[in-house]
């Protein structure tokens, strides 16, 4: 039997934990009726699932007959991309076709005698969009990993027309929590402070342990063991298992293995991001078993003003959590020891 687990990033598993709760409210917005929501973001760690998680919600829209999904390359002329695509789709390219919208100036079709050449590609698009309103059809535009480029501030625009124009576009997009904020704190884009961003926090830890057990048919109390090891992170839920499904369900013999997996596949990359400051308070936190402030603070001699920013900026990245008043703790498994190790 095939390993129901995979290391590639991005990449739907045979084997994933769900996030019901969000996806559905994601799903509930874009096909609410009158539409109120057309946008999403969705930010996290590397390996937190914001990929699996949109194209799960991409393939549930896509299989409904009003909607159309397109996926963007973040890294090339999006509009122009979008054009394409809605021009190489079969619903889109009938209602084009039909409505005899002449694409001829960007290369799409043939000349349409007695037509108007479109030679505006946000024209294009708007023309396009209000053909699929006309036809009770909704789009999706999907982005993974967006930035802060030229090419994503000019769609952002864009896509706010479409928005103030009524037309049935939606957009649902992934990105690092730094590289969102960035995008966001463009003075012509301030519409996208609007965009609610769903941050994705660690799987259910029963969720995690339940799913071990039905693969492995393993005991409770070792599946417990073995979703403790993850703390919820759904890359490390996936190395986990893929690790202890080739060694036959032993998963403590893969320890050594899970470890350096993590070091070098996230961890790593991780750790080159963080300012010297950073890496000093996260090493505190590393030394500091309890956890708490007051101690990390004296550890590393700072006073409330000058630790504050690091702590939200370590919280910012995902790497550390503060949602017990007064402490904070990592994130991500096995974090502590790689800190102590690579500081």
């Amino acid at each position: 039997m095939q390993n129901p687990f995979t290391l590639t990033f991005g990449k739907n598993p045979l084997e994933a934990v769900d996030r019901p709760m969000q996806i559905n409210e994601i799903l509930s917005a874009f096909t609410s009726d009158p539409i109120n929501q057309q946008m999403f973001l969705l930010t996290g760690i590397r390996g937190s699932g914001k990929t699996v998680m949109m194209t799960e919600i991409s393939h549930r829209l896509r299989d409904l007959n009003d909607w159309v999904v397109i996926e963007l390359n973040p890294s090339t002329d999006l509009l122009n991309g979008m054009l394409a695509k809605l021009y190489s789709n079969q619903v889109c390219a009938g209602l084009i076709q039909s409505a005899k919208i002449n694409l001829s100036f960007f290369g799409f079709g043939v000349e349409i005698e007695g037509t108007h050449q479109i030679t505006d590609i946000e024209t294009a698009i708007i023309v396009i969009l209000e053909k699929m309103k006309k036809a009770g059809k909704r789009i999706l535009i999907t982005i993974d990993e967006v930035t802060n480029n030229e090419y994503m501030r000019i769609f952002a625009s864009s896509f706010q027309i479409f928005v103030r124009q009524d037309l049935p576009v939606f957009f649902l997009g992934t990105g690092l929590y730094e590289n969102v904020e960035e995008l966001q704190n463009e003075k012509n884009l301030t519409f996208l402070y609007r965009a609610p961003k769903v941050s994705l926090k660690p799987l259910n830890n029963r969720a995690v342990m339940y799913k071990y057990q039905s693969i492995f048919h393993i005991e409770e109390d070792i599946a417990a063991k073995m979703a403790a090891l993850t703390k919820g992170y759904p890359f490390a839920f996936q190395v986990l298992g893929y690790l202890t499904w080739n060694q036959h369900g032993d998963y403590q013999s893969i320890l050594p293995q899970y470890e350096q997996y993590l070091s070098e596949f996230v961890y790593d990359k991780l750790w080159s991001e963080l300012s010297a400051k950073d890496k000093l308070v996260a090493h505190g936190i590393a030394q500091t078993a309890s956890g708490k402030i007051s101690e990390i603070r004296a550890l590393l001699q700072m006073e409330t003003n000058e630790f504050n920013p690091y702590r939200k900026r370590l919280m910012r990245k995902g790497l550390i959590d503060g949602e017990t008043r007064g402490y904070v703790r990592f994130t991500l498994p096995l974090f502590e020891d790689y800190v102590l190790d690579n500081y």
